[in-house]
């Protein structure tokens, strides 16, 4: 079966009871037993929900994988990663993930006896040398936000898979779309729902996907025991999002590998990030193990003040937090996305004062291009 086939029919059989071809909605917080222990499958919306075992299946089926649990944000699905973990474990993450990513391995479970460095991945030697005893987990973001860094997935997972640890890869930015790591021998694959694979700004959540049965027992429990779910509606939102993965994403590629190729012809722009480019320092390895490119990019301008003065004066392109919409978004990571992590960190992984970070929409590329030309002359960098 085909991806886009699997994204409209994975996990989402029409309704035995109506007919209907959309799953319902089943705004239900328990279900009728038949009997004492024997139930249809149900029995509490924190275990399980009809509509959220959909969409659960029809991920799962996009990854390649057997198992998918979904919660009630992104970062809520990477907190249950971590549960995983105990007090003295040790993880390795790249240096250059979303911000709140390191806010909660820095600021939550730091402080409950966690240990954490932040390596850059793209070069596995420095993974090799972070590698304590008690280092249990591998978590990669790639291409990294906001910097596009691209890790090589085949050789974290068999670092992981040498030295025992738990290997997981965020793959919100590519999507199963354009990149399936459990294919590399990644161990899970987690993903904020809330960007491309609901697709329209108007839903949150997260969700794991993994083949060890071992870690989608211990996940289930976490969500019974903690209770950070995905709602039934958000399921449903998620799932009609899904149905046009595939038709976005195509032109989410197509109109940021323009939208790259323009900044790159621009006298006040220092700096593109974006994997499609020959001039990305990993372009070779994300044409191998990346079947596109995505829509994000991210350039520098050189400052705060010029970057302030492109934020401003875009119209088309809407400034605000999050990705993945069918709209353009516009963000300046240092002081919005990862504005948690502490300035020296920031520059240290490139997150400059300068940079800008462009979730590319689906609109005629023209109108993006001509907002960004716009703002740039305002801002005296054409």
């Amino acid at each position: 079966m085909g991806f886009a086939t699997k994204a409209i029919h994975a996990g989402q059989a029409p309704d035995p009871t109506t007919g209907a071809i959309m799953t319902p909605v089943f705004l239900a917080s328990t279900y009728v037993q038949e009997e004492l222990g024997r139930s249809r499958g149900y029995e509490y919306s924190r275990v399980s929900n009809p509509t959220r075992s959909a969409l659960e299946q029809n991920i799962a089926a996009l990854e390649g994988g057997e198992h998918g649990m979904a919660f009630s944000s992104g970062v809520a699905a990477t907190d249950a990663i971590l549960h995983l973990l105990k007090p003295g474990d040790h993880a390795i993450f790249s240096w250059n993930v979303y911000g709140g990513t390191h806010r909660i391995a820095r600021q939550v479970w730091q402080e409950y006896g966690l240990e954490f460095d932040f390596v850059d991945t793209t070069d596995l030697q420095n993974v090799r040398d972070a590698i304590r005893p008690t280092t249990r987990l591998l978590f990669i973001e790639t291409p990294t936000n906001p910097t596009m860094e691209v890790t090589d997935l085949r050789g974290v997972a068999e670092i992981a898979e040498g030295h025992g640890m738990l290997s997981v890869v965020d793959n919100t930015f590519a999507t199963p779309y354009l990149q399936r790591p459990l294919e590399f021998g990644i161990d899970a694959v987690l993903h904020s729902l809330t960007k491309y694979l609901n697709g329209h700004s108007d839903m949150l959540g997260g969700l794991v996907v993994t083949n060890s049965s071992e870690v989608e027992q211990r996940l289930r429990f976490l969500q019974k025991s903690t209770g950070a779910v995905l709602s039934p509606f958000d399921s449903w939102l998620c799932l009609r999002g899904t149905k046009t993965l595939h038709v976005r994403m195509r032109q989410h590629c197509e109109n940021a590998m323009l939208i790259a190729r323009w900044l790159e012809s621009q006298p006040g722009v220092q700096s593109v990030y974006y994997p499609g480019l020959p001039s990305h320092r990993q372009h070779a390895l994300a044409r191998k193990q990346m079947s596109g490119f995505g829509g994000m990019v991210a350039f520098d301008v050189g400052g705060l003040p010029a970057a302030r003065s492109v934020l401003n004066n875009v119209r088309l392109c809407a400034l605000a937090e999050s990705l993945g919409g069918v709209e353009t978004l516009i963000t300046h990571p240092a002081t919005m996305t990862h504005a948690a992590i502490p300035p020296e960190e920031r520059q240290k992984i490139g997150i400059t004062d300068g940079l800008i970070r462009v979730s590319v929409g689906i609109e005629d590329v023209e109108d993006i291009e001509a907002d960004l030309d716009s703002a740039f002359r305002k801002a005296g960098l054409s």
